[in-house]
């Protein structure tokens, strides 16, 4: 399965180019260098997933902000609120928010209507940004080609919840997230990759 137009920009940041369209998700820490966006997608308001500061680097008359009601209010003009199990046609691509929230743990409360995200892309492939979650769920009947999984505990899933949510849901390849920055490391990205029955793909960070 094709993942070379992934690009992962570290913890949850990721941009994706799809028929030379950028599309962002939870853009944080970036170079000053980095392309602009045609779409930025947010999954909620914490800072480390929500930096203005990274989406006025990459943003220019035309880009399209998507988030949860909380962010985008905070955004204002632009910006497009997104909930829960919403779905929007966006030129070539088809999205549907996700629900992403704890269980057991109180950082990400199911109440706030956080999200992830399955974004298909012009030629079908289906990429699941999962935001910051737990195993919930939601997750259990989703079918997805790609799987962009958050590995490092603490706020999130651990590795071994991680893979016991991939091993249910079974996408194409898993692409593990949220280490590196804050809390895990390459470590629990490896662990998540010995467990996982399907491809794992463990990205270098790009900046």
């Amino acid at each position: 399965m094709k993942t070379d137009n992934i690009h992962w920009l570290g913890h949850d940041a990721f941009r994706i180019d799809d028929l030379g369209k950028q599309i962002y998700i939870d853009p944080w820490k970036l170079s000053p260098t980095a392309v602009k966006a045609d779409y930025i997608f947010v999954t909620h308001s914490h800072y480390d997933h929500f930096s203005k500061e990274d989406i006025l680097k990459i943003s220019k008359e035309t880009t399209k902000m998507f988030g949860p009601d909380d962010v985008a209010k905070e955004l204002g003009k632009g910006a497009t609120a997104i909930s829960p199990d919403q779905e929007l046609t966006l030129d070539q691509l088809k999205i549907k928010a996700i629900p992403a929230y704890n269980i057991g743990k109180k950082f990400h409360p199911k109440e706030n209507n956080w999200i992830g995200f399955i974004i298909m892309l012009s030629d079908g492939t289906t990429i699941y940004h999962a935001g910051d979650t737990d195993f919930i769920p939601e997750m259990k009947t989703l079918k997805v080609d790609i799987a962009l999984l958050p590995v490092s505990g603490t706020y999130v899933m651990t590795a071994e919840e991680a893979i016991e949510a991939a091993n249910t849901f079974r996408p194409k390849v898993a692409i593990p997230m949220h280490f590196g920055e804050i809390v895990g490391s390459e470590k629990d990205a490896e662990k998540f990759k010995a467990g996982f029955k399907g491809e794992t793909v463990i990205k270098k960070v790009e900046k």
